[in-house]
């Protein structure tokens, strides 16, 4: 009888580990832009703000645009609002905040708290949606930089 309880216990356990592993990749951030959520969503709360919602075709439009800063070594927003658009992300609204450097989500959150036009996009009551894209390499000369890309999107 042990023995049977040691193995339920030992399924129950691997099911609850199996479980929250598949929750958090079903959402499909990667860690570095789930802490940039978990950190923008704790300073939006804090404030009375709707945490944002994660928008999967924002996340493929951030992730591209920080991709393809990374790979070609420049860093703008360039056509953002058309970027957006194409992606089928619904409005009316958007916005766009970047950042790259050896950092964390805390200091990306707190850069962004620290420029006026960076926290207007990131604490708008009107945004629930974002997507984030943050890829590691070298950039700018640096190796192991990180290049991040956050889209908005709502009223």
């Amino acid at each position: 009888m042990l023995k049977t309880k040691k193995v339920l216990v030992a399924f129950l356990t691997g099911l609850l580990v199996f479980g929250a592993a598949s929750t958090a990749s079903a959402r499909g951030l990667t860690s570095s832009e789930d802490s940039l959520l978990s950190v923008m969503n704790g300073v939006r709360t804090s404030r009375g703000l709707a945490p944002l919602r994660v928008d999967f075709r924002l996340v493929r439009v951030a992730r591209a645009h920080s991709a393809d800063m990374l790979h070609r070594q420049y860093f703008s927003h360039g056509a953002f609002t058309s970027r957006v658009r194409s992606s089928g992300a619904a409005g009316p609204v958007f916005g766009e905040d970047l950042a790259w450097g050896p950092m964390s989500a805390s200091w990306v959150v707190g850069q962004w708290l620290a420029s006026p036009a960076h926290r207007a996009v990131l604490l708008r009551p009107g945004f629930r949606r974002v997507g984030i894209g943050a890829f590691q390499g070298s950039f700018s000369g640096r190796p192991g930089a990180l290049v991040v890309t956050a889209d908005f999107a709502g009223l």
